[in-house]
């Protein structure tokens, strides 16, 4: 599970797979739960109430549910167990309501991979041109530093940089396919190439492969 105050939380449930607790442990879900051990370093055992469900909701969109199993899969392959993340545990919480609800999610979903990125220790700085320094038009993002950098300062060397789309630097833009297709392949490239490689080359997760494959990204 992922928690606010302890992050990646791994133990387990007894009679998990019960036909009253199986609905209550899917992707998506929130829970009331207690953590009991002998010893902190010990897996221990979860005590679990639903709280509030999700689940049922976002599996009834592929798309969503897509971006829901991804979201899962970053958070297993990126974050340490207890380690506390709290700012993207709410985001995360977030990005799940909207998933449920049928609220528009490209701009949170890329807004939460931005937020991984940056507390994992690799944040993109999209606040000015690298080159010129200038804060408005900006259009790409260097693959080798991660910062913004305008059409201008981008010269002849443009074809060389990543997409930088609207909804990748406000998530409350217009959304569209095609931005968010800009906006996973920038930032699946510094999770695949910048990331990974700190995590010991592992690949990225299927899930996240995906989501990406949904959107031409």
């Amino acid at each position: 599970v992922f928690t606010a105050e302890h992050g990646l939380h791994r133990g387990v449930v007894r009679g998990g797979t019960s036909r009253k607790l199986t609905p209550v442990l899917q992707p998506g879900n929130t829970l009331a739960l207690s953590w009991r051990a002998r010893l902190d370093d010990h897996l221990g055992n979860f005590t679990v109430e639903p709280a509030k469900a999700r689940a049922g909701a976002i599996m009834a969109d592929a798309e969503r549910l897509t971006a829901l199993n991804a979201l899962c899969a970053l958070c297993v392959f990126a974050l340490p167990d207890r380690d506390p993340h709290p700012r993207l545990h709410g985001l995360s919480v977030r990005l799940l309501d909207r998933l449920a609800e049928g609220e528009p999610w490209f701009g949170a979903y890329l807004l939460w991979e931005r937020l991984l990125l940056e507390e994992t220790g690799y944040g993109l700085d999209l606040t000015q041109c690298a080159v010129t320094g200038e804060i408005e038009g900006l259009a790409f993002v260097s693959p080798k530093t991660g910062r913004a950098v305008t059409a201008e300062g981008a010269g002849e060397w443009a074809d060389r940089l990543l997409p930088l789309p609207a909804l990748l630097l406000d998530a409350a833009s217009p959304e569209s396919r095609e931005q968010m297709a800009q906006g996973l392949r920038t930032t699946g490239h510094f999770l695949r190439e910048v990331l990974a490689p700190a995590l010991g080359n592992k690949p990225l997760p299927e899930a996240r492969n995906r989501l990406a494959a949904r959107f031409g990204a």
